[in-house]
């Protein structure tokens, strides 16, 4: 099926979990100086505008980045988060947001290298057409532009397929994010699939996999099932915005799940999670879940680093 596009969702609570965590997982990687590569399985159209008839039509970034435009006490993890919005915003009027691809290009380096899928067709002319206007932009500021076919690759392919190709990356550093509709039920098996697929190739990978948090049977038991993958170690983070709603339609609930995560993370969380709670909050039902632990052995001959 092709008929989600994320634009109608664009800035949402589940991005500001999402993206906030993206980056902050890029940025443990950039702290070593050997490159890294980040892959995107479903990377979407890049940015979105928030005054487009898709993003209007619920107004879902109500939920989450309009919550944080005008904050003055962001907590630290959200500091580069929400530098990067206000980049592409300098009028000082919300309009764009930045997809996943946008947040990665501007918190990697020069030296790391950027792999994006997209199935849908209109979604990945738009990526690439975007990714074509970054560069554009940057060349007329004297800096040096994120090149296409080199530091960035767009391919217009299923991003769970196309990953095998890519593992283990040359540096044997990087981050996988695996963010799918999940519009058919197939997608939470073939989350499941893909990594353990991945993980074979390529264990001292970090992965995150963001999911709706719903009340049907294979959003429940996903994170269950990652649980038991072979990783050094699990990572598995929510946030409710509100009580569940009674027509169980709307999304008011969202998780990443991080397999292999850096030490830090979880310190980070533990401060930033009631922050969001509270600032995105709807009624008395907000919260937040956060629990990590071990999974099996995994026997790659050397200690994991980053």
């Amino acid at each position: 099926m092709l008929s989600y596009r994320h634009a109608f969702h664009a800035g949402n609570h589940a991005d500001v979990l999402k993206h906030a965590i993206t980056i902050q997982l890029l940025q443990y990687l950039g702290q070593k100086d050997a490159p890294y590569m980040y892959i995107d399985t479903h990377a979407g159209a890049g940015v979105y505008a928030l005054d487009s008839g898709e993003a209007t039509k619920n107004a879902e970034f109500d939920t989450g980045i309009t919550k944080l435009w005008g904050r003055k006490d962001l907590p630290p993890a959200l500091a580069d988060y929400m530098a990067l919005v206000k980049g592409m915003n300098p009028s000082g009027k919300l309009r764009l947001y930045p997809g996943s691809p946008y947040c990665a290009e501007k918190t990697m380096r020069e030296q790391d290298r950027l792999r994006l899928f997209e199935l849908h067709p209109r979604d990945v002319k738009m990526l690439v057409e975007n990714f074509r206007k970054l560069e554009a932009h940057e060349a007329a500021q004297g800096r040096t532009a994120p090149v296409r076919g080199k530091r960035v690759i767009v391919s217009h392919a299923d991003g769970f397929t196309g990953l095998k190709a890519l593992l283990p990356p040359p540096s044997r550093r990087g981050l996988v994010l695996i963010d799918p509709p999940y519009e058919v039920k197939d997608d939470y098996k073939r989350v499941k699939q893909t990594l353990e697929d991945a993980l074979g190739r390529f264990a001292t990978g970090i992965y995150a996999v963001w999911y709706p948090v719903l009340q049907r049977m294979e959003a429940r038991q996903m994170p269950e099932k990652l649980k038991r993958l072979p990783a050094n170690g699990w990572l598995n983070v929510t946030l409710s915005i509100s009580a569940p709603v009674p027509d169980g339609f709307g999304l008011y609930a969202s998780g990443m799940f991080i397999l292999n995560p850096p030490w830090t993370l979880e310190p980070m969380l533990r401060e930033l999670m009631p922050w969001l709670v509270k600032a995105l909050g709807r009624d008395a039902g907000a919260t937040f879940t956060l629990e990590s632990g071990q999974t099996l052995p995994v026997n790659t001959g050397t200690r994991r680093t980053a």
